[in-house]
């Protein structure tokens, strides 16, 4: 499954993204308007019916976001909120729309942290690049978006490299391991079950091991197998699925990283099995809410996580302007190539027209060594760096041939 042949973009403008996030949505509603992996095939799928050529979908705990080429951003709402359960009319009070160059630069800003609720946070570049993957795989990536998510990653690269953005406690994972250490005087000596084994819940199983230095870790999922896979890895327990509700009354710490369209731990399932803190990382939320109302439970979400004191909060924000200066070299950059592939068909047309005068030259010319092609090319390097600067679209192919003939 390759990248659509053809590009619909006709200006940088045609690009929009139009999203939701913690900033301006809490996440009851948040989780409205998150995608399962099945809805947000479905979207692709029917994409072209629509007339969007090129797109992908965000969709995680922080934010839902629909990035793509569309006559309107409008446009991208209406058909992502065609697959949600939430409204539109909701969606469009609470969503920030973007075009053009500030689209581009909000997707850079998305991957390098700068955008998370846990600043530097580095998890959302494997969700970009999944979904990416994903929206390919049904042919809904194009030239422009297949560049410019190389772009993106390219960025996100230099900036983890050249900055301490992503220093310290960075991602939502290790933020609910440092709420268990503050809750705790002995956290390690806590019995803790986890429920969910997908992205978010294995590196929150990574980082209890390591940060924690215990093994006293039970792992449930939905698939047994998966859950097992895990546990072998990391040398603690799993158990069957249908033992959720024996091994909840067990544990003194229950994380749940499930996603679920309904609720997976419900109050029943914990009701009179004393003191527990419960930390729900799913959106939309998979613990009941009435979960809440039982003596001696401490829940908290994905939300709260985000206010854990972190020492090294400072620290990279004044990391942040040298991400910034990143993240403007590189949508320069980006502008440039996107500039030159406006100019292609008049290169090639110039190549063409170069080609057949060197044919006739020689004929004319028999005495005369054909230039060769190297020739050629150096007069089309000279056009492309002339548009570049100034582009003065036909007046450059004639100064090209000029070039050509005075080279001859």
């Amino acid at each position: 499954m390759g990248i659509n042949s053809v590009n619909t973009l006709k200006s940088i403008s045609d690009f929009y993204v139009v999203g939701i996030n913690y900033r301006n949505t809490e996440a009851g509603i948040r989780g409205q308007y998150a995608l399962s992996t099945d809805q947000y095939i479905h979207l692709l799928e029917t994409a072209k019916i629509q007339g969007i050529e090129e797109l992908f979908v965000l969709s995680t705990c922080n934010r839902t976001e629909i990035y793509g080429v569309a006559t309107s951003a409008k446009q991208l709402a209406q058909f992502l909120c065609s697959e949600t359960k939430g409204s539109y009319e909701v969606f469009a009070q609470q969503a920030y729309f973007k075009q053009g160059k500030l689209a581009i630069e909000h997707l850079l800003q998305v991957a390098a942290g700068l955008d998370s609720q846990i600043l530097g946070d580095y998890e959302i570049i494997s969700q970009i690049k999944q979904s990416v993957k994903i929206a390919k795989e049904y042919h809904c990536i194009g030239l422009f978006t297949e560049k410019l998510v190389h772009t993106t990653l390219q960025s996100s690269r230099v900036i983890r490299s050249n900055t301490k953005l992503s220093s310290g406690s960075v991602s939502v994972s290790f933020a609910a391991v440092q709420y268990i250490q503050q809750h705790f005087a002995q956290a390690s000596d806590k019995k803790i079950l986890l429920i969910g084994v997908g992205k978010i819940g294995r590196n929150t199983c990574k980082n209890i091991v390591t940060t924690l230095g215990t093994n006293q870790i039970t792992l449930i999922n939905r698939t047994n197998e998966r859950a097992e896979e895990l546990a072998t890895s990391l040398g603690i327990d799993f158990a069957p699925y249908h033992t959720l509700e024996e091994q909840a009354q067990e544990a003194e710490v229950i994380l749940v990283a499930t996603n679920a369209p309904v609720p997976t731990l419900l109050k029943r399932h914990i009701e009179g099995s004393g003191s527990k803190l419960i930390i729900d990382l799913s959106i939309p939320y998979n613990v009941e809410t009435a979960v809440a109302s039982v003596e001696n439970i401490r829940l908290v979400n994905v939300d709260e996580l985000s206010k854990v004191a972190d020492e090294t909060l400072q620290n990279r924000l004044l990391e942040v302007p040298k991400a910034q200066a990143i993240i403007a070299e590189h949508i320069l950059e980006f502008k440039e190539w996107y500039s030159m592939r406006q100019h292609v068909p008049l290169i090639k047309a110039a190549k063409s027209t170069l080609q057949s005068l060197q044919l006739k030259h020689q004929y004319a010319f028999e005495s005369v060594p054909l230039q060769s092609n190297e020739h050629i090319q150096k007069v089309l390097n000279n056009m492309a760096t002339q548009l570049r600067q100034k582009n003065q679209g036909g007046c450059n192919f004639i100064l090209a041939i000029n070039d050509f003939m005075t080279r001859s």
